[in-house]
């Protein structure tokens, strides 16, 4: 059987100023300190999949315009709506006075386990993504409502967190 893979024009993408205008889906990401522009953009890619309402860069996060980040998202910049903050943790604690839920993506002692959370139908979510090194910083994870922990087999400790991104919000866009 043979299968024809589809042009782009078949694909019925909208346009960036169509993207913004699509109903909000109530999950934001949280970038902590991501010191590699490629992860940015490669966020910045996801998140328009998945159309994430905003990407928040904290910290040392590369910021558009940057070619780096550009590279890629490919434009991804340009259509999902984003802003900086120097500390994460102020941004964690204006979104919850707002009434979201911040949702550490991190390795902890009472993480729960990525495909046992069960997103709350209308409920706001901000996850939070941390530093390819140090990860999410523990003032951060304290102030999150808690964390996700996505299972690994293997012997490394962690993903990339572009990957990361990706695997979250499939999981919790999918549920």
């Amino acid at each position: 059987m043979r299968d024809r893979k589809l042009l782009n024009i078949e694909l019925g993408r909208v346009s960036p100023e169509h993207y913004r205008e699509l109903p909000e889906s109530g999950i934001v990401l949280i970038l902590d300190n991501i010191r590699s522009a490629h992860n940015v953009g490669s966020a910045f890619r996801t998140s328009d999949a998945f159309k994430v309402d905003k990407v928040w860069l904290c910290g040392i996060c590369a910021v558009p315009p940057s070619a780096e980040i550009h590279k890629s998202a490919l434009g991804a910049e340009d259509s999902v709506p984003w802003e900086h903050r120097d500390s994460t943790l102020q941004l964690v604690q204006e979104l919850k006075d707002a009434g979201w839920t911040v949702l550490s993506v991190e390795q902890t002692q009472n993480a729960v386990q990525l495909q046992d959370f069960s997103p709350t139908p209308g409920a706001r979510y901000a996850l939070v993504f941390g530093n390819e090194v140090d990860g999410v910083q523990q003032d951060v994870v304290d102030a999150s409502h808690g964390a996700l922990v996505i299972p690994q087999f293997g012997t490394k400790h962690s993903l990339n967190v572009s990957v990361s991104v990706g695997i979250a919000l499939w999981q919790i866009i999918r549920k």
